[in-house]
């Protein structure tokens, strides 16, 4: 057991064939077996090398932006104590430089382990390589947010000139996924910003699209935290605020309407007391008015006079 935990934290170097070179103690004090040597030539694509970390160039098409402080200490912790596991990947840059492809998290691990050494896959790569590279591994094992994603994606599109069924290829996704993520970057930066943090999930966010004002994009957000409120629930939500309001009746009109119904009412009445048709009318502006009482013969008449004597 002891021997085995000896091998490992000697890191990637203990699983490697040993190299005729003498083996380097490192800043961390972890073995490396190989420091590639600036003099000689790429040995082939894909071999591993040491290479000094401060030669190390940050990826310029880096999606992620945001790391998480805990995690990078963990990682770094088990850098310690196992070493490096998997190598980063870099493309030379000049005679004594490389530039990260992928591999951030481990590298940004390594610096706060003390590390000086780390071991790379040295490639060559052109930009577009470099930035589908990147963005495939962070994808596929970084756990990016919903926002780096969406941004990954659409710099796939406009920098390499894919468009989404190629960009669905080469993550392999659905191209409805990438899709998906895409729409993301139409919400607004508060809406956004929710989706980095982990306040909203991409769910809550995709049922927040069909709100065109920002203003009821935010009250719905602080809804969604203040309720708690599921993807579902956020839905019915969004879909009662796109019904049109009910027109309220105007007053005026209301009350016209309340008068000629209680005068339907009184022509009803004197119409079943009298046996005969009646029109109320009213006068303008609600003074005074007519009553029409129809009669069909003079004997109708006559009784219509008899009633009333």
């Amino acid at each position: 057991m002891s021997k085995q935990k000896s091998a490992l934290g000697r890191g990637l170097g203990a699983l490697l064939p040993e190299s005729a070179e003498e083996p380097l103690q490192s800043k961390g004090g972890i073995e490396s077996t190989r420091l590639y040597n600036f003099d000689e030539r790429i040995r082939s694509a894909g071999t591993i090398s040491d290479v000094l970390i401060n030669s190390v160039l940050p990826n310029p098409y880096q999606p992620r932006e945001q790391f998480d402080e805990n995690a990078l200490k963990e990682l770094s912790d088990s850098i310690r104590e196992l070493g490096i596991i998997q190598p980063i990947t870099v493309r030379r840059k000049g005679s004594d430089r490389f530039e990260l492809i992928s591999g951030e998290r481990r590298i940004k691990a390594a610096k706060i382990a003390g590390l000086s050494l780390i071991p790379a896959y040295v490639r060559e790569a052109d930009t577009e390589a470099m930035l589908e590279m990147a963005i495939v591994e962070n994808v596929q094992r970084e756990q990016l947010n919903p926002i780096e994603i969406a941004l990954g994606y659409q710099r796939l599109i406009d920098e390499c000139d894919l468009t989404q069924e190629d960009v669905a290829t080469k993550i392999g996704k659905n191209r409805s996924t990438i899709a998906n993520f895409l729409r993301l970057l139409r919400l607004p930066p508060p809406i956004q910003a929710g989706l980095r943090d982990g306040v909203l999930t991409s769910g809550h966010a995709r049922a927040l699209l069909p709100l065109e004002s920002v203003s009821l994009q935010k009250r719905v957000m602080d809804e969604i935290i203040k309720g708690e409120l599921s993807v579902r629930d956020v839905e019915k939500r969004v879909r009662q605020l796109l019904q049109p309001a009910k027109k309220k009746e105007p007053r005026a009109a209301k009350e016209k309407a309340s008068a000629n119904l209680e005068l339907a009412h009184l022509s009803d009445r004197i119409q079943r007391a009298v046996g005969t048709k009646v029109h109320i009318k009213p006068g303008a502006a609600g003074k005074g008015g007519k009553i029409e009482i129809e009669y069909y013969s003079d004997d109708d008449l006559e009784r219509l006079i008899e009633y009333f004597d």
